[in-house]
């Protein structure tokens, strides 16, 4: 895969806006949990095909606590007990916004967040999503390149 175009110096201020949307800071504070909001970048990115974005939010999860096991598993989600009642709603969620086009964000994965979340901590998580799907359009359309595979081609 060769690297598209590059969006940083100069060509970054078209994108520099997504910064300020959904930082973790604002996130937290809202009430959602740091390792609730790894897994929900990572599942986007998984969904999207993000290799640079599953490379630098798998390397988060880890630096915050996360466990290998549910990194693995996270593609498998619904058939793991590994996840709490607020991360698979959240995982669902994200699953139907990243694929809005099939899914219609389903009245029941709506429901599901309810039961869980506060309005406020819904609003923060959807944005959240937006955003790593925004950063997964751009990774992916760019095809920046994933930090292993640019230390690879420098080793050959």
């Amino acid at each position: 895969m060769t690297q598209r175009l590059k969006y940083t110096g100069a060509n970054f201020k078209p994108i520099e806006p997504l910064l300020g949307v959904a930082k973790l800071e604002d996130l937290t504070a809202a009430g959602l949990e740091h390792a609730l909001i790894e897994l929900v970048k990572i599942r986007a990115s998984q969904i999207n095909g993000c290799a640079n974005c599953l490379h630098m939010h798998t390397a988060d999860a880890r630096k915050a606590g996360e466990r290998e096991e549910r990194i693995y598993l996270l593609n498998a989600w619904r058939e793991s007990k590994m996840y709490s009642p607020r991360e698979r709603a959240a995982l669902a969620w994200t699953e139907a916004l990243t694929r809005l086009p099939d899914t219609g964000a389903p009245d029941e994965d709506f429901a599901a967040m309810k039961a869980v979340f506060s309005e406020t901590e819904i609003i923060w998580l959807t944005v959240l999503i937006t955003a790593i799907n925004s950063w997964n359009r751009i990774a992916v359309g760019f095809r920046i390149e994933n930090p292993n595979d640019v230390q690879l081609a420098e080793a050959a």
